[in-house]
């Protein structure tokens, strides 16, 4: 991951665990938002179905070790 001084707006982030309550899952990658500093580093990461189905996009607030740069997961 990148330090938290750079910037990961509009960057492509792999998440790197499930987070059911949202149905997310391990793998799904989404693009970065908004970057939060206070109280600590958090992104605000929104995450499109990767099927056809109708399901909106989501949006989710991550600590920077549930994510990592998309180009890094290779």
């Amino acid at each position: 991951m990148q330090s938290a001084t750079s910037s990961l707006e509009n960057r492509s982030v792999r998440l790197i665990q499930d987070i059911p309550e949202l149905g997310l899952r391990c793998g799904e990658v989404g693009v970065v938002c908004s970057t939060w500093f206070a109280p600590s580093t958090a992104y605000e990461v929104e995450f499109y179905p990767a099927t056809g189905l109708s399901r909106a996009a989501t949006r989710a607030l991550l600590m920077e070790n549930q994510i990592q740069a998309a180009e890094e997961a290779n």
